[in-house]
């Protein structure tokens, strides 16, 4: 193959990034453009090499029985949704198969037992947070494609209404004033409460006409409460009830409450409440984070009387999931079961502790650190630091010590565990692991250390977290042999 030359292809998977793949001749050729699996395509080689090649869809020359039409204005130009032109029977078989060859590929396993998807039932304004980039035009959306150009986005199929709004009251606010220097909205919305913060991240912690701007979100979420009349709608309330600006890292609140609260009530009756502050993680899709959590409080299996890690932490949600689980079904077990979480941002902490209070939990420890180097000064193997008040690092106790735990959860970021927090597990020697990932390649890196090491990969479910984008949540259960 050459640049720019035009080959034909048929297309047989989807990449993580959206950009689809087949091959040219025996060479692996990565098509980006919108092709989906099933589609034969004409695509211009962009760059060549020995064995694979880069590509960009010019032409379907016939169709996949899968495609269909793309609702949204903006797909194939904005850099979200790459599923879009894919049925979601088909996004969901592919997703599936994609965490099944990873673990093989990169987990060494060689028949891993991956069961069926859980799908979502809710497949648009599933998001309880939005993320939108702010241009220095006054654009408020979500970038291009792999660019750095900020397009204004109207409306989204995945964001909730309040986050919509919020936007576009930021966008005239901008238009208006002038005003520069602000380069990211946060929206969270808490569905089961109708509870909505705004989160803006700036050059400065002082934003000019910054009370006009509050006006403008407080009316904008109002307004989704009233009828074509201006009466009350017959709807789900919203309100705004905080506002805070981040400036190089540092949270300030600006207007309201430092958190917002979220209401979730589970199938079986069971009741739980979280604080969300601005800094702090929560599943941005509330209605499947029930199922992902249901089947790691199975994989997890707790009887009673377990100590139980819960890493990267975040705002105490899996930790309390599981407790209340186990509260449901037997009360003396749950009283008897203990859970030390662990979370690198301290807002997120202090959540933790407040989730645990407003739920009724006081089994729970919350430590805020790195777990990579928290968990290893707990066990011993390593030496934990701090800063003293002449800016010396000088070494300090842990909070806790720390032997053995009977079950460990892991959740952590896309880069996935480092292995020094992978080694204090393995010392730790919990019976049982669930490792919920949001990203399989790093899951299956992870499983194949923690495989080498005394334990055993027993199954994994994808849950569709993020309907038409290529990610994937996956729980997996592993077992201490």
């Amino acid at each position: 193959m050459e640049k720019n030359q035009i080959i034909e292809l048929k297309i047989e998977d989807m990449l993580d990034d959206g950009r689809a793949f087949g091959r040219y001749e025996g060479c692996a050729v990565f098509v980006s453009g919108g092709a989906v699996p099933g589609d034969e395509v004409k695509a211009r080689v962009t760059k060549a090499k020995k064995s694979s090649a880069e590509a960009v869809l010019t032409e379907i020359t016939a169709a996949s029985p899968d495609r269909i039409h793309a609702e949204c204005p903006y797909a194939g130009s904005c850099g979200g949704c790459t599923m879009q032109e894919l049925s979601y029977e088909a996004q969901k078989k592919l997703k599936e198969e994609q965490v099944r060859a990873k673990l093989k590929r990169l987990g060494g396993l060689d028949d891993p037992k991956v069961n069926a998807i859980i799908g979502a039932c809710t497949l648009k304004y599933y998001r309880n947070k939005a993320v939108f980039a702010v241009g220095p035009h006054g654009e408020v959306g979500f970038l291009k494609g792999k660019t750095h150009y900020v397009m204004d986005i109207e409306d989204c199929l995945l964001q909730s209404d309040a986050a919509m709004v919020c936007a576009d009251a930021l966008r005239v606010f901008l238009k208006e004033t002038g005003i520069k220097g602000i380069t990211q909205l946060t929206v969270k919305t808490a569905f089961g409460t109708g509870e909505v913060m705004a989160v803006l991240e700036a050059e400065s912690k002082e934003i000019p006409q910054i009370e006009k701007l509050v006006e403008m979100f407080d009316d904008a979420v109002y307004s989704l409460s009233l009828d074509e009349e201006g009466d009350p709608a017959d709807t789900q309330a919203y309100s705004l009830e905080s506002v805070a600006v981040i400036h190089k890292g540092k949270c300030h609140i600006i207007a309201g409450k430092p958190t917002i609260n979220e209401e979730v009530i589970t199938d079986d009756g069971r009741s739980l409440t979280f604080e969300i502050s601005p800094q702090s993680f929560y599943q941005v899709n509330p209605e499947q984070m029930e199922r992902l959590y249901d089947k790691a409080a199975e994989y997890a299996d707790l009887r009673g009387g377990e100590t139980v890690l819960d890493l990267y932490c975040g705002a105490g949600t899996i930790g309390l999931w599981l407790l209340e689980d186990l509260r449901n079904k037997d009360i003396e077990a749950f009283e008897k079961t203990r859970v030390i979480g662990i979370e690198s941002v301290r807002p997120a902490i202090l959540d933790a502790n407040r989730n645990s209070v407003i739920n009724g939990v006081i089994n729970t420890r919350y430590i805020c650190g790195k777990a990579e180097e928290e968990l290893p000064g707990m066990m011993g193997l390593a030496k934990l630091y701090k800063w003293n008040e002449v800016n010396e690092r000088v070494e300090r106790e842990p909070e806790i010590r720390l032997e053995h735990a009977d079950v460990a959860v892991l959740d952590p970021p896309r880069a996935g565990c480092a292995e020094p927090l992978l080694a204090a597990v393995v010392q730790a020697a919990p019976d049982r692991i669930v490792y919920v990932s949001c990203d399989p390649g790093t899951l299956a890196r992870d499983i194949k250390y923690l495989t080498s090491n005394g334990y055993e990969f027993i199954e994994a479910t994808p849950v569709d977290q993020f309907p038409w984008t290529s990610h994937i949540e996956v729980v997996a259960k592993i077992q201490r042999q």
